[in-house]
C-alpha cells in the first residue's frame, strides 16, 4: 500500500522531519569578540615569558652580587672550609656539606616511610581509616617550619641526645670509624637532628604523591597478580612500582627540593657552627640557608655580603642540577615505558 502513495507525501514527510530537528546555530563567539583569542594567546605567552624573565633576573642579580667573592676566591670557595668575617676569608665547604648531608639523611629516612604510608593507605588500610589517616598525613605539610624547628630544639633534641647519642657512644667506644661517626657533645643538635626534622617535613609531600600515583594503577593489573598468587609486597614491588615509577621519582625529587631549600627548621637544630671538626653526624654544622638567615642581615657591604650571595648562587646551582637530573631520569623512564609498550 505504501507503494501507491504519491511522491509528494514522502517529500512533505522529509520536510516535516527537517523542521523538527534542532538546527545547529553557528558560533557567535568570533562575531561578538574577535579579539578574545588574540588576547588569550597574548596573556598565555606573557605569563610564560614573565616566568623565564624572572628566572634570568634572579640568576643575573645573584651573579652580580657575588661577583666580588667570585673574583677574590674563584672556585676554591667551594672546597675551602674557613669562614672568618674579621679577616675576610670565606669558604663555603661547611655550608655545602651541611646542606647536602642533611638532605641525604632526610631522603634516606623519608622515602621508605613515605612508601610504607602510601602502601598502607592504598592496599592495607580499612575503608573507615583511609580518609582520616590520609588527611592527618597531609596536615603535617601545613605545620609551619618554625614550629618544627622549635619542637626539634626543645623536645626532640634532648631525646636524641639522651636515648640515642649517649648509648651509641658507649656501645661504639674504641671502634675506629664508627666511634668518630657518633662523636661530639651530647646536646641533641647537629646534622642528624636537622636531617630527621627535614625528613618529618618532607614525608607528607612524598607520601601524598606516592599515594596518588599508586591509586591510578589499573585495578585489573593488581587483581591479576593477586589471582596468580602474588603477595601484597610482590604486587607493589613488581606491578605497582614499575607502572608508577615516573610519578614516584617525581615525588622524591619534590621532597628533595623542599629539603634543600628549608631554612628556619634547619637553623634551629643544626647548630650554626662554621667549622667542620669531624665527620660525626652529631656534630654541630651549618647549611647554606641557615648561614644566609643568620648572617645576611648583619653582613656589611664587601666580601662578607658577596660571599653570602655566592652561597645563594651555589644553592641555586645545586637545586638546578638536581632538578635537571630528575628531568633527564624521568624522560628516560618515559622513553623506556614507550619502547616496552
Amino acid at each position: 500500500m505504501a507503494a501507491i502513495l504519491p511522491a509528494n507525501n514522502f517529500e512533505s514527510g522529509a520536510e516535516v522531519l527537517k523542521k523538527t530537528q534542532p538546527q545547529s546555530q553557528p558560533p557567535q563567539r568570533r562575531v561578538l569578540a574577535p579579539w578574545a583569542d588574540t588576547l588569550f594567546s597574548f596573556l598565555a605567552h606573557g605569563a610564560a615569558w614573565l616566568t623565564l624573565a624572572l628566572l634570568v633576573g634572579i640568576i643575573i642579580s645573584l651573579v652580580i652580587g657575588a661577583l666580588p667573592a667570585i673574583r677574590e676566591f674563584g672556585l676554591s670557595f667551594l672546597w675551602t672550609s674557613e669562614w672568618d668575617p674579621v679577616q675576610e676569608k670565606f669558604g663555603g665547604l661547611v655550608m655545602i656539606y651541611g646542606t647536602l648531608m642533611t638532605s641525604f639523611i632526610a631522603l634516606l629516612i623519608a622515602v621508605p616511610v613515605s612508601f610504607g604510608i602510601a602502601l598502607f593507605l592504598t592496599e592495607l588500610s580499612p575503608t573507615w581509616l583511609k580518609r582520616p589517616l590520609g588527611v592527618a598525613v597531609e596536615l603535617l605539610a601545613a605545620v609551619p617550619s618554625i614550629v618544627y624547628g622549635m619542637w626539634g630544639l626543645l623536645v626532640f633534641g634532648p631525646i636524641l641526645a639522651t636515648y640515642v647519642q649517649q648509648p651509641l657512644q658507649s656501645a661504639l667506644s674504641g671502634v675506629p670509624f664508627l666511634s668518630t661517626l657518633v662523636s661530639g657533645p651530647p646536646v641533641g643538635i647537629g646534622i642528624l637532628s636537622a636531617g630527621i626534622i627535614l625528613a618529618i617535613m618532607i614525608i607528607p609531600f612524598i607520601a601524598a604523591v606516592m599515594r596518588d600515583v599508586f591509586e591510578v594503577t589499573p585495578a585489573m593489573l593488581k587483581e591479576s597478580a593477586y589471582g596468580l598468587g602474588a603477595t601484597t609486597w610482590e604486587v607493589m614491588w613488581r606491578v605497582v612500582l614499575p607502572y608508577t615509577k615516573t610519578g614516584v621519582m617525581g615525588g622524591i625529587m619534590l621532597g628533595l627540593g623542599r629539603a634543600l631549600g628549608e631554612t628556619m627548621a634547619v637553623t634551629f637544630v643544626i647548630g650554626n657552627m662554621n667549622q667542620l671538626n669531624s665527620l660525626s653526624v652529631f656534630e654541630a654544622a651549618n647549611s647554606i640557608t641557615s648561614a644566609l638567615a643568620n648572617e645576611f642581615a648583619e653582613a656589611g657591604e664587601g666580601l662578607h655580603q658577596a660571599s653570602l650571595i655566592y652561597l645563594g648562587l651555589v644553592l641555586f646551582f645545586i637545586t638546578f642540577v638536581v632538578l635537571a637530573c630528575s628531568k633527564i631520569l624521568l624522560s628516560r623512564l618515559k622513553k623506556n615505558e614507550g619502547t616496552r609498550t
